[in-house]
């Protein structure tokens, strides 16, 4: 199937939008002994949260907070390991379950912001571009679509064309590609792509316009 791609704009940034929202924020106060927060400004309750942090050791802070976002995936003893190794290793980019790596990155981010740079600095990459089947391709686009368009624009080094090569080409299935790019939105000028800067980086693209032809695993 063949598609055009063109590119508007790609940002390199620390945070994500929304990553947190007020409750979130309140919630990790009271698990900071920081009850009863009155503000409802998302900016002032992460400023309290940054100077509650900042009262616990690195490892104590990490450990709620990776509890408060990823309890569900993962446990004690898991989350006990992660909040020593984030303080070296970018753990959003190296942990083995992709699907884990945005709200890692979030938490990562969240205590970087806290310790004034004790911890690693991660970034992710948003990529405003516009997508347009071509003859009979499928109008329903998908994120392993839009991943092995953006492959094809991709400098031979990049970490996805290095690691998922088979699934490129269309000789497995990439069930990784819905965990890869993190978020997939559409707009009013085309679609936003959210994805860690570790998979895709600014400068590894190519060009702004490009037409492309992929192929999709089909089992015998």
């Amino acid at each position: 199937m063949k598609y055009a791609i063109k590119i508007h704009k790609i940002s390199t940034v620390e945070a994500l939008p929304n990553a947190w929202n007020v409750e979130d924020l309140k919630a990790l106060l009271e698990k900071f002994d920081f009850p009863d927060a009155q503000s409802d400004n998302l900016e002032e309750l992460q400023e309290l949260l940054s100077m509650a942090i900042a009262d616990y050791e690195t490892h104590e802070a990490a450990a709620i907070v990776l509890e408060y976002k990823l309890g569900n995936h993962l446990n004690e003893g898991q989350i006990d390991s992660l909040s020593y190794e984030m303080l070296v290793d970018k753990i959003s980019e190296e942990y083995p379950e992709i699907s884990l790596h945005q709200e890692l990155f979030n938490v990562n981010q969240l205590l970087h912001k806290a310790y004034n740079g004790k911890f690693p600095n991660t970034k992710a990459t948003i990529v405003d571009f516009e997508i347009t089947p071509l003859l009979n391709a499928d109008k329903e686009i998908t994120k392993e679509i839009v991943l092995k368009c953006f492959a094809k624009n991709l400098d031979s080094h990049n970490v996805i064309i290095r690691l998922f090569g088979k699934q490129l080409n269309g000789e497995e299935e990439f069930e990784e590609a819905d965990d890869i790019i993190w978020e997939l939105q559409k707009n009013d000028t085309g679609y936003r792509l959210i994805t860690s800067e570790y998979f895709m980086s600014k400068n590894e693209f190519l060009k702004p316009e490009m037409d492309c032809k992929i192929e999709f695993f089909e089992e015998e």
